[in-house]
């Protein structure tokens, strides 16, 4: 049994999906009572976020930090720091943080952040990618189980992982085109295509994916019944996924199924240096609309982080062991 299964924890971000999700698969892994407290996106404390203070009315009846406090607090996303140190002052036993704060390693008891950032320090640990819910476990069950809305494709089945704008890269027209013109060979090749799109995929790429999977005879997830995301990568042969995603790119890896890469301009060079790390492990190479042979370990760092917070807490409060 994990040494901190049961304890009650808060996951505290504003609501992102990358943030949430990241939070979500370290509480699984620690076998936590996690419950989901949201702060605002909007409004001057979350504009001064992460250096301003939190918002005093999130302990109001409602409010994110209302209520018992937790054992546990985990939390990511600029908005969410200085609700995290809130919870310090209110006298939260153990605080945990995943990525780079802006704000120091002594924001939190426990730090997380990649390989890749610059952030070090005692509270501070490292991997290469990044916590998320794929677990082993979980994989195992969805090809035990295959969903039956993809079990009847022939194989290689490819997941293709469609991201979409963000602060740093578009996906102007002629990168959508280019996309689908390289997932095109990728079929024409043999490849039977289960696509899921995020909510940030342009409306032009989305319907450009939907019609390619018509006429190849694939799966596109249009938002209807269960999201087989899961189901995606445990029965994929291969996985195409766009750069815009640190988060979705770690997913894909925990797989140990080849990662082809379609790397959009503007991808930051921190991204990059995740990439080129993935790449040299063997776990990744880039799209060019053929399949490529790449034979590696799943890469999952969700279990590792889990017991790096495990043992700091146990450090800090042994009588819980």
């Amino acid at each position: 049994m994990r040494p901190l299964a049961g304890l009650p924890a808060w996951i505290i971000t504003d609501g992102k999906a990358g943030d949430e999700n990241q939070c979500l698969g370290l509480a699984e892994a620690l076998g936590v009572a996690a419950e989901l407290r949201r702060i605002p996106k909007a409004g001057l404390f979350a504009t001064l976020a992460p250096w301003g203070p939190a918002d005093p009315r999130l302990r109001w009846t409602g409010g994110a930090l209302h209520g018992p406090l937790p054992a546990l607090a985990i939390a990511s996303g600029r908005r969410a720091v200085p609700a995290l140190r809130a919870c310090r002052r209110l006298g939260v036993p153990f605080t945990a943080y995943l990525k780079d704060p802006r704000t120091g390693a002594g924001t939190a008891d426990f730090i997380w952040v990649p390989d890749t950032d610059r952030l070090r320090g005692p509270t501070v640990v490292t991997t290469l990618t990044s916590p998320h819910r794929v677990s082993a476990e979980r994989l195992a069950a969805a090809r035990a189980a295959p969903d039956p809305r993809l079990a009847g494709l022939g194989s290689p089945r490819v997941a293709v992982l469609l991201g979409g704008d963000s602060r740093h890269l578009r996906f102007t027209e002629a990168e959508a085109a280019r996309l689908i013109a390289a997932l095109r060979r990728l079929a024409a090749a043999g490849g039977r295509l289960m696509i899921t799109a995020s909510r940030r995929t342009p409306e032009g790429l989305r319907d450009a994916a939907r019609a390619l999977v018509a006429e190849t005879e694939g799966f596109f997830w249009d938002g209807t019944g269960e999201n087989p995301y899961l189901a995606l990568l445990a029965l994929a042969d291969s996985v195409v996924v766009t750069s815009d995603s640190v988060n979705m790119v770690s997913e894909a890896v925990a797989t140990g199924a080849p990662v082809l890469l379609f790397d959009v301009p503007g991808t930051p060079p921190r991204h990059a240096r995740f990439y080129a790390a993935l790449a040299q492990a063997g776990a990744l190479a880039a799209f060019d609309g053929c399949f490529i042979d790449l034979r590696y370990p799943p890469l999952d760092a969700t279990p590792v982080i889990a017991r790096a917070l495990e043992d700091a807490y146990m450090m800090r409060y042994p009588a819980a062991a």
